[in-house]
Protein backbone atom coordinates (compact mmCIF):
# COMPACT_ATOMS: atom_id res chain seq x y z
CA UNK A 1 0.00 0.00 0.00
CA UNK A 2 1.27 3.85 -0.84
CA UNK A 3 0.36 6.87 0.81
CA UNK A 4 2.24 8.67 -1.88
CA UNK A 5 -1.05 10.68 -2.45
CA UNK A 6 -1.39 12.56 1.01
CA UNK A 7 2.12 13.89 -0.07
CA UNK A 8 0.90 15.21 -3.63
CA UNK A 9 2.22 18.75 -2.98
CA UNK A 10 5.86 17.86 -2.10
CA UNK A 11 6.39 14.83 -4.16
CA UNK A 12 5.15 16.77 -7.15
CA UNK A 13 7.57 19.67 -6.48
CA UNK A 14 10.19 17.73 -7.39
CA UNK A 15 9.04 14.38 -9.05
CA UNK A 16 12.42 13.27 -9.80
CA UNK A 17 14.11 13.68 -6.25
CA UNK A 18 14.29 10.18 -4.50
CA UNK A 19 14.19 11.42 -0.70
CA UNK A 20 15.38 8.88 2.02
CA UNK A 21 16.01 11.96 4.81
CA UNK A 22 12.79 11.82 6.46
CA UNK A 23 14.54 11.14 9.84
CA UNK A 24 16.30 14.84 9.24
CA UNK A 25 13.22 16.77 7.22
CA UNK A 26 10.83 14.71 6.67
CA UNK A 27 8.30 15.84 3.71
CA UNK A 28 5.39 17.42 4.28
CA UNK A 29 1.81 15.60 3.52
CA UNK A 30 -0.45 17.97 1.66
CA UNK A 31 -2.29 18.41 5.52
CA UNK A 32 0.01 20.33 6.46
CA UNK A 33 -0.49 23.37 3.67
CA UNK A 34 -4.28 23.53 5.04
CA UNK A 35 -2.69 24.07 8.70
CA UNK A 36 -0.76 26.63 7.54
CA UNK A 37 -3.41 28.52 5.46
CA UNK A 38 -5.96 27.53 8.22
CA UNK A 39 -3.27 30.24 10.30
CA UNK A 40 -3.00 32.65 7.77
CA UNK A 41 -6.86 33.18 7.71
CA UNK A 42 -7.39 32.86 11.42
CA UNK A 43 -4.93 35.91 11.59
CA UNK A 44 -6.49 37.40 8.76
CA UNK A 45 -10.27 37.02 10.16
CA UNK A 46 -9.29 37.54 13.61
CA UNK A 47 -6.10 40.08 14.08
CA UNK A 48 -5.22 40.57 17.51
CA UNK A 49 -8.12 38.24 18.63
CA UNK A 50 -6.50 35.65 17.37
CA UNK A 51 -4.68 34.33 20.42
CA UNK A 52 -7.60 33.68 22.25
CA UNK A 53 -7.94 30.82 19.26
CA UNK A 54 -4.31 30.33 19.54
CA UNK A 55 -3.94 29.36 22.86
CA UNK A 56 -7.83 28.39 23.77
CA UNK A 57 -8.32 25.49 20.97
CA UNK A 58 -4.96 25.10 18.74
CA UNK A 59 -2.83 24.76 21.25
CA UNK A 60 -4.44 22.42 23.49
CA UNK A 61 -5.32 20.39 20.56
CA UNK A 62 -1.44 20.59 19.73
CA UNK A 63 -1.13 19.07 23.92
CA UNK A 64 -3.46 16.72 23.78
CA UNK A 65 -1.78 15.11 20.43
CA UNK A 66 1.60 15.15 21.69
CA UNK A 67 0.54 13.61 24.93
CA UNK A 68 -1.28 11.05 23.39
CA UNK A 69 1.70 9.98 20.96
CA UNK A 70 4.20 10.35 23.29
CA UNK A 71 2.43 8.05 25.93
CA UNK A 72 2.55 10.30 28.72
CA UNK A 73 -0.98 10.99 29.31
CA UNK A 74 -1.16 14.95 30.49
CA UNK A 75 -1.67 17.42 28.24
CA UNK A 76 -1.35 20.49 30.80
CA UNK A 77 2.37 18.98 30.94
CA UNK A 78 3.20 20.04 27.75
CA UNK A 79 4.44 23.26 26.69
CA UNK A 80 5.79 24.53 23.25
CA UNK A 81 8.87 26.75 22.01
CA UNK A 82 10.53 26.59 18.90
CA UNK A 83 12.95 24.51 18.61
CA UNK A 84 14.47 22.13 21.80
CA UNK A 85 17.65 24.04 22.16
CA UNK A 86 15.28 26.77 23.74
CA UNK A 87 14.41 23.94 26.64
CA UNK A 88 17.73 23.18 26.94
CA UNK A 89 18.36 26.99 27.90
CA UNK A 90 15.98 27.00 30.33
CA UNK A 91 16.23 23.74 31.86
CA UNK A 92 19.73 24.69 32.70
CA UNK A 93 18.94 27.85 34.36
CA UNK A 94 16.09 26.21 36.48
CA UNK A 95 17.42 22.80 37.62
CA UNK A 96 18.68 23.48 41.15
CA UNK A 97 22.25 22.99 42.08
CA UNK A 98 23.56 20.43 44.63
CA UNK A 99 26.48 22.17 46.23
CA UNK A 100 27.98 25.56 45.55
CA UNK A 101 29.96 24.74 42.23
CA UNK A 102 29.00 24.21 38.81
CA UNK A 103 26.04 22.64 37.15
CA UNK A 104 26.63 18.82 37.50
CA UNK A 105 25.69 17.60 34.30
CA UNK A 106 25.83 14.17 32.77
CA UNK A 107 25.40 13.21 29.36
CA UNK A 108 26.24 10.46 26.64
CA UNK A 109 28.87 11.69 23.61
CA UNK A 110 26.01 10.70 21.32
CA UNK A 111 23.61 13.78 22.22
CA UNK A 112 22.32 15.79 19.14
CA UNK A 113 24.06 18.88 18.02
CA UNK A 114 22.91 22.19 20.08
CA UNK A 115 23.08 19.88 23.38
CA UNK A 116 26.83 18.75 22.45
CA UNK A 117 27.80 22.16 21.46
CA UNK A 118 25.93 24.19 24.57
CA UNK A 119 27.13 21.62 26.96
CA UNK A 120 30.59 21.93 25.94
CA UNK A 121 30.50 25.84 25.71
CA UNK A 122 28.69 25.65 29.24
CA UNK A 123 31.66 23.44 30.44
CA UNK A 124 34.47 26.06 29.01
CA UNK A 125 33.54 29.06 30.30
CA UNK A 126 32.77 26.61 34.18
CA UNK A 127 28.83 27.30 34.28
CA UNK A 128 28.84 23.53 34.51
CA UNK A 129 31.11 20.36 35.36
CA UNK A 130 30.46 17.92 32.29
CA UNK A 131 30.47 14.25 32.59
CA UNK A 132 30.46 12.05 29.35
CA UNK A 133 29.17 8.63 28.85
CA UNK A 134 30.42 6.73 25.74
CA UNK A 135 27.91 5.40 23.28
CA UNK A 136 30.25 2.73 21.89
CA UNK A 137 30.37 0.16 22.89
CA UNK A 138 26.37 -0.10 21.88
CA UNK A 139 25.42 -2.94 23.71
CA UNK A 140 26.29 -2.37 27.24
CA UNK A 141 25.35 1.50 26.13
CA UNK A 142 22.46 1.57 28.32
CA UNK A 143 23.95 -0.54 31.59
CA UNK A 144 27.35 2.02 31.22
CA UNK A 145 24.66 5.67 31.96
CA UNK A 146 22.23 4.16 34.28
CA UNK A 147 25.47 2.98 36.47
CA UNK A 148 27.09 6.13 35.99
CA UNK A 149 23.88 8.40 36.74
CA UNK A 150 22.86 5.43 39.62
CA UNK A 151 27.33 6.46 41.33
CA UNK A 152 27.72 10.30 41.06
CA UNK A 153 26.09 13.59 42.59
CA UNK A 154 24.55 14.63 39.27
CA UNK A 155 22.26 17.76 38.65
CA UNK A 156 20.65 17.02 35.68
CA UNK A 157 20.99 14.17 33.36
CA UNK A 158 20.63 14.23 29.26
CA UNK A 159 20.13 10.77 27.38
CA UNK A 160 18.31 10.32 24.12
CA UNK A 161 16.24 7.89 23.83
CA UNK A 162 17.29 7.46 19.97
CA UNK A 163 20.75 8.49 19.69
CA UNK A 164 20.76 10.44 16.37
CA UNK A 165 24.00 9.31 14.80
CA UNK A 166 23.70 5.56 15.07
CA UNK A 167 19.88 5.14 15.66
CA UNK A 168 20.76 2.89 18.63
CA UNK A 169 17.86 2.78 21.61
CA UNK A 170 18.87 4.32 25.40
CA UNK A 171 16.61 0.95 27.21
CA UNK A 172 16.21 2.11 30.65
CA UNK A 173 14.02 5.22 30.43
CA UNK A 174 12.16 4.45 33.72
CA UNK A 175 15.06 3.05 35.68
CA UNK A 176 16.89 6.45 35.39
CA UNK A 177 13.44 8.22 35.41
CA UNK A 178 13.60 6.98 39.00
CA UNK A 179 16.39 8.76 40.19
CA UNK A 180 15.14 12.09 39.69
CA UNK A 181 13.22 14.34 42.04
CA UNK A 182 12.23 17.84 41.96
CA UNK A 183 15.42 18.78 43.95
CA UNK A 184 17.35 17.00 41.66
CA UNK A 185 19.28 15.37 39.87
CA UNK A 186 16.71 15.93 36.77
CA UNK A 187 16.18 13.82 34.06
CA UNK A 188 15.89 14.57 30.66
CA UNK A 189 15.05 12.66 28.15
CA UNK A 190 15.81 13.61 24.18
CA UNK A 191 13.01 12.15 22.25
CA UNK A 192 13.05 13.39 19.05
CA UNK A 193 13.61 10.04 17.32
CA UNK A 194 11.55 8.31 18.73
CA UNK A 195 8.48 10.33 19.31
CA UNK A 196 5.96 9.01 16.83
CA UNK A 197 8.74 6.83 14.87
CA UNK A 198 7.60 4.23 18.15
CA UNK A 199 4.14 3.79 19.69
CA UNK A 200 4.18 5.73 23.25
CA UNK A 201 7.26 5.80 23.35
CA UNK A 202 7.88 7.19 26.80
CA UNK A 203 6.20 4.89 29.65
CA UNK A 204 3.40 6.67 31.84
CA UNK A 205 5.72 6.00 34.73
CA UNK A 206 8.49 8.26 33.03
CA UNK A 207 5.99 11.27 32.88
CA UNK A 208 6.02 12.14 36.88
CA UNK A 209 9.79 12.37 37.05
CA UNK A 210 11.25 13.32 34.17
CA UNK A 211 10.93 15.50 31.16
CA UNK A 212 10.58 14.78 27.89
CA UNK A 213 12.22 16.69 24.59
CA UNK A 214 11.03 16.29 20.93
CA UNK A 215 9.35 18.25 17.68
CA UNK A 216 7.47 18.05 15.02
CA UNK A 217 10.40 18.56 12.22
CA UNK A 218 11.03 14.78 11.44
CA UNK A 219 8.37 12.03 12.44
CA UNK A 220 5.38 14.43 12.83
CA UNK A 221 5.87 15.46 9.56
CA UNK A 222 4.77 19.25 10.87
CA UNK A 223 8.45 20.68 9.43
CA UNK A 224 10.41 23.75 12.00
CA UNK A 225 8.92 25.45 14.76
CA UNK A 226 7.38 23.04 17.23
CA UNK A 227 9.40 22.07 19.55
CA UNK A 228 7.91 20.34 22.64
CA UNK A 229 8.84 19.83 26.39
CA UNK A 230 7.15 17.34 28.42
CA UNK A 231 7.58 18.88 32.49
CA UNK A 232 6.90 16.45 35.64
CA UNK A 233 4.88 18.09 37.54
CA UNK A 234 6.50 19.96 40.70
CA UNK A 235 9.71 20.17 39.08
CA UNK A 236 11.01 23.86 38.60
CA UNK A 237 7.85 25.71 39.70
CA UNK A 238 9.73 29.22 39.04
CA UNK A 239 12.07 29.26 35.77
CA UNK A 240 13.98 32.15 36.35
CA UNK A 241 14.40 32.30 32.07
CA UNK A 242 10.53 33.31 31.53
CA UNK A 243 8.40 35.00 29.17
CA UNK A 244 5.00 36.95 29.58
CA UNK A 245 3.44 33.86 28.18
CA UNK A 246 4.45 31.90 31.91
CA UNK A 247 1.59 33.47 33.73
CA UNK A 248 -0.64 33.92 30.58
CA UNK A 249 -3.50 32.97 32.69
CA UNK A 250 -3.38 35.68 35.09
CA UNK A 251 -2.27 38.73 33.70
CA UNK A 252 -4.25 40.55 36.73
CA UNK A 253 -1.47 40.18 38.97
CA UNK A 254 -0.31 43.31 40.84
CA UNK A 255 2.57 45.16 38.96
CA UNK A 256 6.30 43.71 40.51
CA UNK A 257 4.99 40.33 41.23
CA UNK A 258 6.06 37.31 39.08
CA UNK A 259 3.36 34.73 38.55
CA UNK A 260 3.90 31.59 36.85
CA UNK A 261 1.35 29.19 35.95
CA UNK A 262 1.37 26.09 37.87
CA UNK A 263 1.31 23.59 34.38
CA UNK A 264 3.84 23.12 31.55
CA UNK A 265 3.19 26.96 31.03
CA UNK A 266 5.20 28.11 33.38
CA UNK A 267 8.19 27.09 31.37
CA UNK A 268 6.58 29.23 28.25
CA UNK A 269 8.45 32.05 26.69
CA UNK A 270 6.94 34.93 24.73
CA UNK A 271 5.21 35.57 21.79
CA UNK A 272 5.49 32.47 19.12
CA UNK A 273 4.92 31.45 15.46
CA UNK A 274 1.55 29.25 15.93
CA UNK A 275 2.10 28.08 11.94
CA UNK A 276 3.66 24.98 13.44
CA UNK A 277 0.86 24.06 15.24
CA UNK A 278 -1.76 24.39 13.37
CA UNK A 279 0.17 21.99 10.90
CA UNK A 280 1.06 19.45 13.68
CA UNK A 281 -2.88 19.43 14.67
CA UNK A 282 -4.25 19.13 10.61
CA UNK A 283 -1.67 16.22 10.02
CA UNK A 284 -3.35 14.48 13.57
CA UNK A 285 -6.40 14.91 11.88
CA UNK A 286 -5.23 13.45 8.64
CA UNK A 287 -3.45 10.54 9.96
CA UNK A 288 -6.88 9.99 12.09
CA UNK A 289 -9.17 10.11 9.06
CA UNK A 290 -7.20 7.86 7.06
CA UNK A 291 -6.67 5.03 10.00
CA UNK A 292 -2.66 5.92 10.04
CA UNK A 293 -1.33 4.78 13.33
CA UNK A 294 2.21 5.53 14.28
CA UNK A 295 2.33 1.44 15.05
CA UNK A 296 1.07 1.25 11.46
CA UNK A 297 3.99 3.31 9.91
CA UNK A 298 6.63 1.43 12.33
CA UNK A 299 5.47 -1.93 10.84
CA UNK A 300 5.33 -0.73 6.74
CA UNK A 301 8.85 1.02 7.66
CA UNK A 302 10.25 -2.34 9.15
CA UNK A 303 8.86 -3.85 5.70
CA UNK A 304 10.59 -1.46 3.56
CA UNK A 305 13.83 -1.06 6.09
CA UNK A 306 14.19 -5.39 5.75
CA UNK A 307 13.51 -4.70 1.59
CA UNK A 308 16.64 -2.40 1.54
CA UNK A 309 18.97 -4.31 3.31
CA UNK A 310 18.39 -7.70 1.38
CA UNK A 311 18.63 -5.30 -1.89
CA UNK A 312 21.99 -4.08 -1.11
CA UNK A 313 23.53 -7.04 0.34
CA UNK A 314 26.28 -7.26 -2.54
CA UNK A 315 26.45 -3.85 -3.13
CA UNK A 316 29.81 -1.64 -1.44
CA UNK A 317 26.80 -0.05 0.80
CA UNK A 318 25.84 -3.47 2.08
CA UNK A 319 29.34 -4.22 2.99
CA UNK A 320 29.54 -1.29 5.54
CA UNK A 321 29.12 -1.70 8.96
CA UNK A 322 25.27 -1.74 10.13
CA UNK A 323 25.16 0.38 13.71
CA UNK A 324 21.74 -0.62 14.19
CA UNK A 325 20.70 -4.16 13.20
CA UNK A 326 17.13 -4.87 12.92
CA UNK A 327 16.13 -6.92 15.88
CA UNK A 328 12.34 -7.54 15.53
CA UNK A 329 11.53 -4.45 17.85
CA UNK A 330 11.54 -0.85 18.12
CA UNK A 331 13.62 0.73 15.42
CA UNK A 332 14.73 3.91 14.10
CA UNK A 333 13.31 5.40 11.42
CA UNK A 334 16.72 5.21 9.44
CA UNK A 335 19.55 2.93 9.03
CA UNK A 336 22.97 3.72 10.02
CA UNK A 337 26.31 2.85 7.24
CA UNK A 338 29.37 3.45 9.07
CA UNK A 339 31.95 3.69 6.41
CA UNK A 340 35.35 5.53 5.97
CA UNK A 341 33.12 6.37 1.98
CA UNK A 342 30.41 7.54 4.17
CA UNK A 343 30.80 11.34 2.86
CA UNK A 344 31.31 9.89 -0.73
CA UNK A 345 28.47 7.89 -1.03
CA UNK A 346 26.61 10.55 0.40
CA UNK A 347 27.87 12.72 -2.45
CA UNK A 348 27.55 10.68 -5.19
CA UNK A 349 23.93 9.76 -4.20
CA UNK A 350 22.97 13.71 -4.14
CA UNK A 351 24.17 13.56 -7.56
CA UNK A 352 22.07 10.81 -8.76
CA UNK A 353 18.51 12.79 -7.49
CA UNK A 354 18.75 10.75 -4.11
CA UNK A 355 18.87 12.75 -0.46
CA UNK A 356 20.49 10.77 2.48
CA UNK A 357 22.59 12.73 4.84
CA UNK A 358 25.68 12.09 6.40
CA UNK A 359 27.03 12.55 9.89
CA UNK A 360 30.84 12.21 10.11
CA UNK A 361 31.19 8.78 8.68
CA UNK A 362 27.59 7.31 9.20
CA UNK A 363 25.62 7.61 6.21
CA UNK A 364 21.93 7.93 7.33
CA UNK A 365 19.19 6.21 5.51
CA UNK A 366 16.05 6.93 6.23
CA UNK A 367 11.95 6.36 6.00
CA UNK A 368 8.69 7.79 6.03
CA UNK A 369 5.03 7.25 5.38
CA UNK A 370 5.92 8.56 1.89
CA UNK A 371 8.07 5.47 0.65
CA UNK A 372 7.02 2.61 -1.05
CA UNK A 373 8.74 -0.31 -2.10
CA UNK A 374 9.04 1.16 -5.66
CA UNK A 375 11.05 3.45 -4.20
CA UNK A 376 13.46 0.85 -2.19
CA UNK A 377 14.22 -0.70 -5.37
CA UNK A 378 14.99 2.65 -6.92
CA UNK A 379 17.50 3.35 -4.18
CA UNK A 380 18.83 -0.38 -4.22
CA UNK A 381 19.34 0.54 -7.90
CA UNK A 382 21.29 3.83 -7.01
CA UNK A 383 23.39 1.65 -4.74
CA UNK A 384 24.36 -0.77 -6.69
CA UNK A 385 26.78 1.91 -8.74
CA UNK A 386 28.89 3.24 -5.62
Amino acid sequence: MTFKPLFSKSLSAAPDRLHFAAHSHHLWPDASFEGQVECWEDAARLADNKWDRVMGEVWPEAQANVALELGTGDPSAIVFASNTHDFLIRLQAACPRGGSGPLKVLMSDGEFHSARRQMARWAESGEIELTKVAAEPFDDFSDRVLATASGGNYDLILVSQVLFNSGRFFQQVAELAALAGPEGPWVVIDAYHSFMAVPAPVDAKVAPAAFVLGGGYKYAMAGEGMGFMHCPPGFGPRPPLTGWFAEFDDLTLPPGMVGYSSDAMRFMGATFDPSALYRFNAIQRMRRENGITTDRIATQVASLQSRLLVSIADTALGGAELLNPLDNGPHARFLAFRSPQAQQWCADLMGKGCVTDVRGDVLRVGFGLYHDEEDVDAFAALAAGL
